[in-house]
């Protein structure tokens, strides 16, 4: 069995039985207050469907859920993958696997099992789908944003997995090549850009949290900057944030001039380079921006807490 292997490398002290069952155990000390999230890749898929380059879209489905449970306070414990497939391909469904197994370990959560369905009427020869979900134990609770609070934003890794459909259509409108390099992918193809991981930021931001300086976070995902920061903020609250204070990675400049995508679609639909919030003090923005440095990723003061609602952009 192929995935077993793959799962152990992703093991915590925690799991009582994992792959092989008909249902995963893993122990959860008393009293502890439990979170769960479960999310997919979407249309990111059929890039690397296209490419035939399947090693890390299991990144990305990790990704997507672990950092929606960190965002509400969460420490990952335990991840479980459903892949449904068109032909069931041993060597294919390891190499899936193998994406899913290392997003747990950048997240430190356990792969505690899974479930793989062939369904050929509905995936054809080629096709897959691949959903998730992680449980978590919540150990940390951020004290309420005030006015006049920082808003840091963490660098992403690019698109992660939102707006594929939109960007599938910039690329068939624009006749763009998957495998061709242009100025905004640099030394990488399109297809490779677009293929890149989902930044996980587990380690990073637990890092942070003995230090109790965190008042909100956010899990950038679709719905972007606006939406998803004004989701931390408690009612009454928004938030002025300022797009000349972070570096816009090119790629995201290229797509909305090659597709004709209006700004605010844009910033809607996509990141726009930050994957993550947090809402701190005045006097934490510093320490916060050197903490994430220390973990190779950029980190900028992007805007501040406001006595209004709503999120704005300037």
């Amino acid at each position: 069995m192929r995935i077993r292997p793959l799962a152990e490398t992703t093991r915590r002290p925690e799991v009582v039985a994992g792959i092989g069952g008909f249902a995963g155990a893993f122990r959860v000390d008393q009293p502890t207050t439990v979170l769960a999230g479960t999310d997919g890749v979407g249309s990111k898929i059929l890039i690397a469907q296209a490419l035939h380059r399947d090693e890390t879209i299991g990144i990305d489905l990790v990704a997507m859920n672990v950092n929606d449970v960190l965002a509400a306070g969460g420490e990952p414990l335990f991840f479980l993958d459903y892949l449904a497939v068109g032909h069931l391909d041993p060597q294919r469904v390891a190499i899936l696997v193998s994406g899913v197994a290392e997003g747990c370990r950048q997240a430190g959560c356990a792969l505690l099992g899974g479930e793989t369905a062939e369904m050929p009427d509905l995936y054809g020869e080629q096709g897959y789908d691949l959903a998730g979900f992680v449980v978590a134990r919540q150990s940390y609770a951020a004290t309420p944003a005030q006015p006049g609070d920082r808003i840091v934003g963490v660098a992403s890794s690019g698109f992660h997995a939102n707006g594929y459909a939109l960007l599938r259509a910039v690329v068939r409108r624009a006749g763009l090549d998957l495998s061709a390099r242009y100025p905004a992918t640099g030394e990488r193809t399109l297809g490779e850009t677009l293929l890149t991981p989902t930044q996980i930021y587990v380690r990073p931001v637990m890092a942070l949290w003995p230090a109790a300086t965190v008042r909100a976070m956010a899990h950038i995902t679709g719905g972007g900057l606006v939406e998803n920061v004004g989701r931390t903020l408690p009612e009454g609250l928004g938030a002025q944030l300022e797009a000349a204070r972070w570096r816009r990675p090119e790629i995201f400049d290229w797509f909305r001039e090659i597709g004709e995508v209006a700004c605010d679609e844009m910033y809607r639909t996509f990141n726009m380079g930050i994957g993550f919030t947090l809402v701190v003090p005045p006097a934490a923005v510093a320490d916060t921006i050197r903490h994430f440095a220390q973990h190779a990723l950029a980190a900028y003061e992007i805007g501040e807490v406001v006595a209004e609602p709503g999120v704005s952009i300037t």
